[in-house]
């Protein structure tokens, strides 16, 4: 067994015990990070289902309002109105700390505040399927960019969550129980040779009180 491979010394043994004093701590606070981590976890992925529904209701209904669009105007008049950008957006990313994993964090600004700046063309040859389409892909653009940063989370999040599971497992599994075996293992030892040297001693306190006995009856004879 791995135990009979230590060497059975107290030195040996006072370093065991102060080694599982902290994986028995350090088994404790991962536990707890990872309870911590599923409950955030579960949170995001609540979110960013929420978020799918809801970008994917707004595409959806982009995707209706251009349809109509598309009916109403020639592919000529189409092209030119959405080929050039009214809005300039850019896109800062930061993190943030949770339980120790540094998740995106996406901020996006724009050239104005105005609203209208994200229509491109001009409305006399346009329909008004055009404009509700833009103005859907508008609105659901700054949630597409909030479930893009939930989908990322989530993914780092699952992999922090796999990493602390398989260290709580090695800690509660492997070493301490190993530790654990370590230690009785030693204590065992220690004992038997604790109890190995009493007998030694009680036998070479026996064999003085023998000699010391038969010296005093060879003097009394004397």
């Amino acid at each position: 067994m791995a135990s009979t491979q230590v060497n059975p010394t107290r030195m040996e043994l006072t370093r065991l015990k102060k080694k599982l004093v902290t994986a028995i701590r350090g088994h404790k606070l991962l536990k707890d990070k990872r309870d911590e981590l599923m409950r955030q976890f579960l949170d995001m992925v609540r979110e960013n289902k929420a978020l799918r529904e809801k970008v994917e209701k707004g595409i959806e209904s982009a995707n209706k309002s251009f349809v109509l669009a598309k009916a109403g105007i020639s592919d000529e008049v189409l092209g030119a109105s959405v080929m050039a950008p009214g809005q300039e957006i850019s896109l800062e990313i930061s993190n943030r700390n949770v339980m120790s994993v540094d998740i995106p964090v996406y901020n996006i600004k724009t050239r104005t505040s105005d609203k209208n700046d994200m229509f491109s063309y001009g409305f006399a040859f346009t329909s008004a399927d055009l404009d509700d389409a833009v103005g859907n892909l508008s609105e659901v653009f700054e949630d597409m960019l909030k479930l893009a940063e939930c989908e990322k989370s989530c993914k780092l999040m699952a992999s922090e969550i796999e990493k602390t599971r398989r260290r709580v497992n090695a800690l509660e599994h492997v070493m301490i129980p190993d530790t654990k075996e370590k230690i009785k293992y030693i204590t065992m030892k220690l004992d038997e040779n604790e109890r190995s040297t009493q007998v030694r001693l009680m036998k070479v306190k026996d064999m003085m009180l023998k000699e010391s006995i038969e010296k005093k009856r060879a003097e009394d004879a004397s």
